[in-house]
C-alpha cells in the first residue's frame, strides 16, 4: 500500500465512526454503501463480551472492555471500574486498527463484503500476524473459493481455541459462495 493510499485510508478510517453513527456503513463513490460496519462491530462485541475492569482472557492475558489486550502503553489498573464511554472509544480505535490491517491482508484481493467482515473480525481477535498465517484460506479467497476458505478456517488452532466463534465466522464465509 503506497504512503498516499495509506494516509487516505487512515483518514477514512477515522471517519468510520462518524459515518457508522449516522448511517451504519462506509460511503465511497457518490455515497454508495460499500460495507456495513455496524453488523461486524455488533458481532465482535457479542463475541468479545464486555467488562469494565481488567480481567484475564482465555489465554491468561490482561484485557479490558471488548477484548482489548492490554499493552505497555495502556494505563488501566486492576480493580478499577472504568467508564463505558472510555472503553467504547478504545473499541472504536481497536476496530479501526483491525479494519486497516484487514485491508492490508486483502490488498490485491477482490472479496465479497461479508468475507471482508469475517477477516476484520479475525484480525480483531487474532491480530494481523495471526490471520496472516492462514495461507490456505487466503489462497482459496484468491480463487473466490469461499467454501474452501471456510473449511481452512476450521482447520486451525483458532478453531480449537474458540470453536463457536470460528464456526459462526466460517458459516458466514461459506455464505459468500455464489
Amino acid at each position: 500500500m503506497s504512503l498516499t493510499t495509506k494516509r487516505r485510508w487512515i483518514v477514512s478510517s477515522k471517519c468510520i465512526n462518524f459515518l457508522y453513527n449516522d448511517i451504519g456503513c462506509v460511503l465511497l463513490n457518490n455515497c454508495k454503501c460499500i460495507m456495513d460496519y455496524k453488523a461486524v462491530k455488533e458481532r465482535i462485541k457479542k463475541h468479545e463480551g464486555f467488562r469494565n475492569t481488567v480481567y484475564l482472557d482465555s489465554l491468561g492475558k490482561a484485557t479490558i472492555g471488548y477484548g482489548h489486550l492490554l499493552t505497555e502503553e495502556d494505563d488501566f489498573e486492576e480493580g478499577i471500574q472504568y467508564d463505558k464511554s472510555i472503553l467504547e472509544d478504545l473499541f472504536d480505535k481497536d476496530f479501526n486498527t483491525a479494519a486497516y490491517n484487514a485491508e492490508q491482508l486483502l490488498e490485491g484481493y477482490t472479496v465479497a463484503p461479508l468475507a471482508k467482515e469475517v477477516i476484520i473480525e479475525m484480525v480483531f481477535q487474532l491480530g494481523i500476524g495471526g490471520v496472516s498465517k492462514f495461507k490456505k484460506m487466503f489462497a482459496a479467497l484468491k480463487e473466490y473459493d469461499y467454501l474452501l476458505a471456510s473449511a481452512e478456517m476450521l482447520n486451525s488452532a483458532w478453531y480449537r481455541q474458540t470453536p463457536s466463534r470460528c464456526e459462526e465466522l466460517s458459516n458466514l464465509m461459506r455464505k459468500c459462495q455464489a
